[in-house]
């Protein structure tokens, strides 16, 4: 929890506890076993105070309450002592993923209200699938227990069943239910859109969701619309859901706007498959003009209008990074992000957001989008590889110009840099190979070597000495007055031959 002012946050603030799940016992014994050694045993209570603050048999909002009720339930003292306290023990449950805090300015009163938004500890799968709690339950417990606690909340597959065939004999819903579409019931339409916790309006995805759902798609697309029928299969279609989620936060997109580029001819093939290169293409084209836009209202009004809260929601199939293929945060992103926030995003995020970072100063140079557009759609270079692209550029202090940025791309698509992995060891190999050039030059240098730079920095041939014929040489070849005689006889001899036969 950020806080600059202390007086902000007090114990007569009211709060307010926001939960969309309940708690199972394969829940507490996560708290227990994988979490509370991470962030200690004070922050697991105020943890569950929260939960308690609502009944398990209910999801939503809690009422209202001060929150000196939370200093008492935690025995905190009822000052600026306690309250350092209950920010540090908030912002623990914050880093690992349990707790959202976010306040809200009441208008009428004047005043801030807290809103404490849980989520649910992730599975032992999940869990052991992200890197970052991983390893820092690894630095806690050690690799032995961490090891020891996989084995006692994972069950393995029995043996038989793991290279057997499988056939799926899920009955679908359509197969044994009907729906009685004839009638539209609008009022019924209304209270379950009002009530749906993921109503999102015209906000943008925020980075704490894993972006729309098929509820939140269907219920705003158009219902004579062409395309209704192929939309509403991508229910049971979610990898298309996933690939309509990566465009979207690709290019910033909102609901709406999303269910408008669905309802264009031609994003749904005759059999129903998504054509993911037409709507991507489409998506690029609205971006561009609303960047255009923005950057013409701008000038035209002497203030920004407010963005959206974010441009980016995280994915299902989000990518880890291994250890050994970490790039180093450039000194212009230290404060901002650690290793491993820098490389997880590298890694999973577009490169549009990846772009926004190394251009703080400004809005995102036209010329630039171009170049990176066509290595996109054109060139099919992964998304992953083109971040490490940037990456490279800004480390290697290279040129934005469309010629370099072009080369460096040619060379990744001539090698087949596809992954990235290889995109880590292909700048790794050129920094490398820069590196040893420079010393070899400073090794020269420093041996009174024959390497000379010209007015403008460039190497110049070295200076070769001309050969000077040997003066002694030249005294010990002259000939004597013998041989001068016998070459003269030779010359006549010569001479008169030729008068002969001419």
């Amino acid at each position: 929890m950020r806080m600059t002012n202390i007086l902000h946050f007090t114990e007569n603030h009211r709060f307010c506890v926001g939960r969309e799940f309940s708690l199972s016992s394969l829940d507490f014994k996560m708290l227990a076993m994988m979490y509370q050694p991470m962030i200690g045993g004070l922050a697991i209570s105020l943890y569950q105070a929260l939960y308690q603050q609502m009944s398990a048999e209910k999801v939503g909002y809690s009422p209202l309450e001060q929150q000196r009720k939370l200093f008492l339930l935690l025995d905190l003292e009822q000052g600026e002592r306690g309250r350092k306290y209950l920010i540090e023990q908030s912002s623990k449950l914050e880093a690992i993923g349990l707790l959202q805090t976010t306040r809200k300015f009441l208008p009428d009163e004047e005043d801030y209200i807290f809103v404490y938004t849980l989520f649910q500890p992730l599975g032992p799968n999940e869990f052991f699938r992200n890197q970052h709690l991983t390893l820092l339950l690894r630095d806690k417990v050690g690799k032995f227990m961490l090891l020891s606690l996989r084995e006692d909340l994972l069950a393995p597959e029995p043996e038989e069943c793991r290279e057997a065939s499988e056939e799926n004999l899920s009955v679908p819903f359509y197969e044994l239910f009907r729906l009685n579409t004839q009638v539209v019931d609008y009022e019924l339409e209304q209270a379950l859109y009002e009530a749906s916790a993921s109503k999102q309006g015209e906000a943008r995805m925020d980075v704490t969701t894993k972006g729309f759902q098929y509820a939140d798609i269907i219920m705003r697309f158009p219902r004579g619309a062409s395309n209704r029928i192929y939309v509403e299969a991508l229910k049971h279609k979610p990898d298309q859901m996933a690939a309509i989620n990566i465009v979207a936060k690709k290019y910033n997109l909102s609901l709406q706007e999303t269910c408008r580029l669905l309802d264009e001819d031609g994003v749904f093939s005759e059999e129903g498959e998504l054509q993911m290169d037409l709507m991507q293409y489409n998506a690029n084209l609205f971006y561009r003009q609303s960047k255009k836009r923005d950057e013409e209202r701008e000038r035209t009004m002497s203030r920004s209008e407010e963005t959206g809260a974010g441009d980016s929601a995280e994915q299902a199939g989000e990518k880890s990074v291994e250890m050994a293929y970490y790039l180093e945060v450039p000194q212009q992103l230290r404060g901002e992000c650690t290793d491993h926030q820098y490389n997880y995003i590298m890694r999973n995020e577009p490169y549009t957001a990846v772009l926004k970072m190394f251009f703080t100063q400004g809005s995102i140079p036209d010329g630039v989008l171009n170049i990176f557009e066509k290595i996109d759609l054109n060139y099919k270079l992964n998304e992953e590889v083109i971040n490490v692209l940037i990456h490279f550029l800004h480390i290697d202090r290279r040129s934005w110009a469309k010629s370099s940025i072009e080369a460096v791309a040619s060379d990744m698509l001539g090698k087949q840099i596809i992954t990235y992995e290889q995109a880590v060891e292909y700048v790794r190999e050129k920094i490398s190979y820069k590196q040893k050039a420079a010393s070899k030059v400073e090794a020269a240098k420093a041996g009174g070597g024959s390497v000379t730079r010209g007015r403008q920095g460039k190497t110049q041939k070295p200076h070769i000495p001309i050969v000077v014929p040997d003066a002694g040489a030249a005294a010990s070849s002259r000939l004597t007055e013998e041989e001068l005689e016998a070459a003269r006889r030779m010359a006549q001899k010569l001479d008169e031959r030729f008068n002969r036969k001419s």
